[in-house]
């Protein structure tokens, strides 16, 4: 189970680092004026999204429930560290897909937002929902 473990924490970096990179993507194609640019933009955006994180989502879920699956916890052992944990991913999940939403909008060019939307983007949701897995995965606090 470590090398299950070990792989869910790889590809769950990877995911977490796509989720902070694109936003700032958008930063950038926002401000961006010129056709080439824009057009660059778009292709890193989709091939961020498409290659790296879709696929690195997918494996840390899959891995995720293979983890949960496997772990023997045995009778009076306290779970809801691993409900709340749950939630996050969840909405981290639902994140994600917003993000892909934005991609769409970016690729049909129908941005209605500035950069400065997207600069909070980049950090306010994701940073917190990274905080709390982690503190609720080590510390187990309930």
């Amino acid at each position: 189970m470590l090398w299950v473990k070990s792989f869910h924490l790889i590809f769950m970096v990877a995911w977490f680092a796509g989720i902070f990179y694109l936003p700032r993507l958008f930063v950038y194609h926002t401000l961006a004026e010129d056709k080439i640019s824009i057009e660059r933009f778009k292709i890193m955006e989709r091939k961020l999204y498409v290659g790296i994180m879709t696929p690195s989502m997918v494996l840390t879920l899959a891995l995720g429930i293979w983890l949960w699956l496997g772990w023997w916890g045995g009778p009076g052992v306290a779970m809801g560290w691993l409900h709340a944990k749950l939630a996050l991913v969840l909405v981290l999940v639902a994140h994600h897909f917003y993000l892909g939403k934005l991609i769409k909008d970016f690729k049909h060019d129908r941005n209605r937002h500035g950069h400065v939307f997207y600069r909070w983007l980049n950090e306010i949701p994701a940073l917190p929902v990274l905080i709390g897995i982690v503190v609720l995965v080590v510390v187990k606090p309930f």
